[in-house]
């Protein structure tokens, strides 16, 4: 008898079900189903936006529910910073700038605990400036 070898995709940190109850503690949403908005709201946008090893990565760190959301999307031919991301995002739903901001930052924010600190400066560098106080982390300006 042979041994099969499976390619197992990693166990995520987290499930679908806590990564919504800490998005929806952490963004102060009055349901579950509104943080699931957020989520995939948010999650297709990103998805749109990142290519490459990361975008592998980052998508096998994600539940399942979440990652299949991202991966979804097929990347956008030009980039947008955060600040269009954020407006992006804002037009595609009818809602405010400020409501978009809140949601894209509760949502990223709990990617970036999922993601890592490695990967999550492998997405950093990727993406066009304005990303990383969206992720939670300060702007780090590069040298000229």
């Amino acid at each position: 008898m042979c041994a099969q070898q499976e390619t197992a995709r990693p166990v995520p940190a987290m499930t679908f079900h806590q990564m919504l109850e800490k998005i929806r503690y952490e963004g102060a949403y009055p349901t579950r189903e509104r943080a699931e908005e957020a989520v995939h709201l948010v999650l297709a946008g990103l998805g749109r936006q990142l290519t490459g090893d990361e975008r592998v990565e980052l998508a096998a760190r994600l539940p399942v529910e979440a990652a299949l959301t991202f991966t979804a999307q097929i990347p956008a031919t030009e980039q947008l910073s955060g600040r269009g991301f954020v407006k992006d995002l804002a037009t595609r739903t009818g809602a405010s700038p400020a409501t978009l901001r809140w949601d894209t930052g509760t949502v990223l924010t709990a990617v970036a605990d999922l993601a890592g600190g490695e990967l999550l400066t492998r997405i950093l560098q990727r993406l066009p400036a304005g990303y990383a106080l969206l992720f939670g982390r300060a702007e780090l300006v590069r040298a000229a």
